[in-house]
């Protein structure tokens, strides 16, 4: 009886339908879960459910900074159940000025440098929200503006996207690389976006050009010159392309006159290591420049 009714069961399908199905099934999860941002709040899961949860422990801007670690366990035990790392990364990377325009938390002791060196573990470091971050993307939560969904247990509630005031998307931009797709968008000028958002509401058959007009280009935390202007436009409008910076140098005499090289403003993909090269690359212009 028991293996008739087994044999009910039996589905007949095609073994590549059932591949195919499977695989967009996990890429869904992968990207709403995990990998790529929300365009409407420009933030990741990890970084949603952080800022979330630290707004709902209250440790605001204006209140004393608490342990990263009491942080991190509230996140992980409450709403972001894949490991401690990856909070933590994320609430690095969201107090770092030198990795976003905007930084959306305010982080108290060794949150890394731009040279590579990373932050310290999270027992030493304390973190609260930016008074930006708290006004602009949190205070609104009980205005029913958002959907609130379960947790991965359903123990608790958290929003399915923050109910923030600005296009923190375009403002700080986002990287991710999920299950067939990625997005790399550059961060933007907070004044400049602020002013085509005005223009497009007024009206919203304004063409890239005239946007343009008013957003010069990206706008990245280490400065840099953009190189291929000329492109910026054909990117916008695909949604594709590379953004191509320059450093930014110049030269200045020493107290015994040896000429001396001030780096101001450096690519934005050199942060790091690459900052290493970027100087060995600049030391070497300048020496064939001399001789």
């Amino acid at each position: 009886m028991a293996n008739t009714s087994a044999i009910d069961r039996i589905v007949q399908t095609e073994y590549s339908d059932v591949m195919q199905q499977s695989y967009i099934d996990y890429a869904m999860s992968v990207i709403v879960a995990r990998a790529l941002p929300d365009i409407r709040d420009g933030l990741k899961p990890v970084q949603r459910r952080t800022l979330y949860d630290m707004y709902e422990l209250g440790i605001r801007y204006d209140k004393p900074y608490r342990k990263s670690a009491r942080i991190v366990g509230d996140t992980m035990g409450k709403y972001h159940p894949h490991g401690d790392s990856s909070i933590y990364d994320s609430l690095v990377v969201m107090a770092q000025e030198f990795k976003k325009a905007l930084p959306l938390v305010d982080g108290h002791g060794n949150f890394g440098t731009i040279e590579g060196d990373g932050a310290a573990a999270m027992r030493y470091t304390e973190a609260r929200l930016q008074k930006v971050t708290q006004e602009n993307f949190l205070t609104d939560l009980d205005k029913d503006i958002v959907d609130f969904v379960p947790n991965f247990d359903e123990t608790e509630r958290e929003p399915s996207v923050l109910p923030v005031k600005i296009p923190h998307f375009l403002i700080n931009g986002s990287e991710g690389i999920a299950v067939g797709m990625a997005t790399s968008t550059p961060p933007h000028n907070l004044k400049e976006i602020l002013d085509a958002e005005i223009a497009f509401i007024e009206n919203d058959q304004i063409g890239t050009e005239e946007l343009l007009r008013l957003v010069k280009g990206p706008d990245f935390p280490t400065g840099g010159i953009v190189i291929n202007q000329s492109e910026l436009k054909q990117i916008y409008e695909t949604g594709e392309g590379k953004i191509r910076l320059r450093g930014r140098v110049k030269e200045e005499k020493g107290r015994n006159g040896h000429p001396l090289l001030i780096v101001s403003e450096i690519p934005y993909t050199m942060i790091g290591s690459g900052i290493a090269k970027f100087l060995t690359d600049v030391a070497a212009l300048q020496e064939n420049k001399v001789t």
